[in-house]
């Protein structure tokens, strides 16, 4: 994989390549200002399969979260850079991630259960929208 392709649909599946399993069939791109900045606050609960994808992105912070979140710092090319588990509410991420372009918000256990670690290879495949 060249690249992690732009897909214009407001969800996609995230695909690790590298370990063959996927981390969510239906996980939202927030792009715009608002959408980067909202993100997950305020929300109940994240179901398994969903997530977000904030582009661009190399730090964030979970204030007003409710729950606990995975995280995934990945790079242009779609290559891992951190895996942080169980993210609790009230906290702040790294503060800069080198060469970070996407962060991508999971429900808590699901890089456990994919075995998903730095260096992996992901794929985002345009889904519904």
């Amino acid at each position: 994989m060249d690249k992690m392709p732009r897909v214009s649909a407001k969800h996609s599946a995230i695909i690790n390549e590298s370990k063959q399993t996927v981390l969510g069939q239906r996980v939202a791109i927030a792009r715009s200002f608002w959408q980067r900045g909202k993100g997950l606050m305020l929300r109940s609960g994240l179901p398994e399969g969903t997530g977000l994808v904030i582009d661009p992105c190399s730090s964030i912070h979970t204030f007003w979260m409710r729950f606990p979140i995975d995280v995934l710092y990945v790079d242009k090319d779609g290559t891992v850079l951190r895996a942080d588990s169980a993210m609790k509410p009230w906290r702040i991420g790294p503060l800069f991630v080198r060469h970070g372009r996407y962060v991508i918000e999971l429900p808590a256990g699901t890089i456990e259960r994919s075995g998903t670690r730095p260096g992996d290879r992901l794929r985002m495949d345009a889904g519904s929208a």
